[in-house]
């Protein structure tokens, strides 16, 4: 028998005092409930009027190599968007417009021929050639060299230099993923004499690239520091500012402290730090919010037991109050959302999109449907167990919220802490999901289109932790459809599959969130940043 459900208020109150914050009173909880927090987000910063001599910006920790085909992650991106290019470019807006490559053409749906840029130069001097660029992609390939980039290469079957300017990849099968990708560090290009370095992307080895900023210095454990180049191809980006600083004060306090005294000038988060209302009362700095392709979501990893059930998970769902989420353990910086892939990930088809996502019932909480819905699934007794990450209120408050909420609706929830060190072997290993039926995530695809995040469930693939196999087939017919309104379709199917099943739970969606000092502007505000050359335009307010 499930017991009454508390109200989302009590719910929420009894979520955020398991975790040692304060909870507002019952009363202004209730108010809050099913209001969505009204954003403005942005994709660029008003321009500098002037140059700068020296930059100096955080880092959420070190990168591990400046190596573009093991860069997939924040801080290595935000370094190499400014340092090596990609054949197409993703922009602030998220379109995707000619980079290195001036034209890529698409003569049959295996065949993508890219017309290299003339006249473009690595930092040493020498020409960018066609044979730099297959054997950049074709590092893809390589089983040795260990890509993070392996998805958008897995429908390939050779890449050539077929003329002095031109490069053909042929594709096993058609794939309308593998061109968007380019506009990623999927499609970094590096100098093919440099990238035979043993030590290429470490701090004593570096990089060799054609962007507007040069790799200077790298000392561990301190900074790394990227210089101007003044002989940059593209003039309507020549950087603004000289000398680019980055620093890795991993320390969330230490960070704050270091952006309000002005010892840091600017600085990307992923998640709100705790201290970011200090931030946005700073009287030497000021908070963007920019828009972003990045989601909070709850990764299902159940093969069996209660949460296999999509009937539990569509209760669970159901019955979060996904506002309070955003209200409370996100400051007011995130926004609910009923879909996966939200939309900023709209880049065709865009009313077909917002048609089916307004098909979709809104994210306020149905408890009456979610008790329903458990009854029909046998009213389970197992224990749920949720995977969170040590040393994270985001990661505690919204665990402590969904126990208390499930619960209510009578699932016995359990919170296992997995040490931030520990915590990304989640999503590589097996074994470390062992006696986990779900986690969390900060999630995001990377080109603007919702393909790309629901590719994720194909069946077989690394990341579809609880094999959940009902899209497949049309995963595969998706990514095969060139023609836009028949991909729309497919899409838009695949979508109302997933989420009425659940196999990862959406929660919010998680805006870009900069800070930068008064003396400072310019940067890119929105997701792009991670590929786009967002310090270009950085330079005096």
């Amino acid at each position: 028998m499930i017991r009454r459900a508390l109200p989302v208020a009590a719910a929420l109150a009894v979520a955020l005092a398991g975790c040692g914050q304060q909870a507002a009173a019952p009363q202004q909880q209730q108010q809050g409930s099913g209001e969505a927090p009204k954003l403005e987000l942005r994709t660029v910063t008003a321009p500098a009027t002037g140059e700068l001599d020296k930059v100096t910006w955080n880092l959420p920790y070190e990168p591990q190599t400046v190596d573009p085909i093991r860069s997939f992650n924040y801080a290595e991106n935000t370094v190499l968007a400014n340092m090596c290019e990609s054949l197409l470019r993703l922009t602030p807006e998220f379109g995707i417009e000619p980079g290195l490559a001036e034209k890529a053409d698409n003569p049959t749906p295996t065949t993508w021929v890219y017309t290299i840029r003339d006249g473009v130069k690595f930092w040493d001097g020498t020409p960018l050639t066609a044979e730099d660029v297959a054997a950049s992609l074709n590092r893809h390939l390589d089983p040795a060299l260990g890509t993070w980039w392996g998805d958008y290469f897995h429908t390939v079957q050779s890449i050539k230099a077929t003329g002095p300017m031109q490069v053909t990849v042929t594709l096993k099968q058609p794939d309308v993923l593998f061109n968007q990708a380019m506009a990623t560090a999927a499609g970094a290009i590096v100098s093919a004499e440099y990238a035979g370095k043993k030590d290429l992307g470490s701090p004593t080895g570096g990089v060799m690239c054609t962007g507007p900023y040069k790799y200077g210095s790298w000392k561990s454990g301190d900074a790394l520091t990227i210089t101007r180049n003044d002989a940059y191809w593209d003039t309507a980006l020549r950087p603004k500012t000289k000398e680019l600083v980055f620093r890795f004060i991993a320390d969330e306090t230490t960070a704050i402290n270091a952006l309000r005294s002005g010892e840091v000038d600017g600085q990307y988060f992923y998640l709100p730090p705790a201290g970011l209302g200090q931030l946005q009362q700073s009287p030497t700095g000021s908070v963007t919010l920019g828009k972003s392709l990045t989601f909070w979501t709850l990764l299902g990893a159940a093969k069996s037991g209660p949460y296999a059930d999509p009937k539990v998970r569509q209760a669970l769902s159901l019955a979060l109050d996904r506002a309070a989420i955003s209200k409370v353990v996100f400051q007011g910086t995130a926004m609910p959302q009923r879909t996966l892939a939200g939309a900023e990930y709209w880049g065709y088809q865009r009313d077909a999109f917002q048609k089916a996502y307004d098909a979709i019932p809104p994210e306020t909480p149905d408890l009456a449907k979610a008790k329903q819905l458990l009854t029909e699934a046998g009213s389970p007794t197992q224990t749920i167990t949720i995977g969170i990450q040590g040393s994270s209120a985001v990661h505690e408050q919204t665990a402590n919220l969904i126990k208390a909420t499930g619960e209510a609706l009578g699932l016995k929830i359990e919170i296992k802490v997995i040490p931030v060190e520990q915590y990304g072997n989640l999503y590589s290993d097996p074994k470390a999901r062992e006696g986990i039926d779900a986690f969390f995530s900060t999630w995001y695809g990377n080109v603007p289109d919702p393909l790309d995040i629901y590719t994720v469930f194909l069946a077989g693939g690394r990341t579809n932790f609880n094999d959940y196999a009902a899209v497949n087939a049309d995963i595969a017919k998706a990514r095969a459809a060139y023609d836009e309104a028949e991909r729309a379709g497919l899409v838009t199917a695949i979508q109302q599959k997933v989420t009425t099943d659940v196999p990862w739970m959406p929660l919010n969606n998680l805006p870009v969130i900069l800070y930068m000092n008064k003396r400072v502007t310019g940067a890119v505000a929105s997701f792009p940043y991670l590929y786009y050359p967002w310090a270009a335009g950085l330079g005096a307010a």
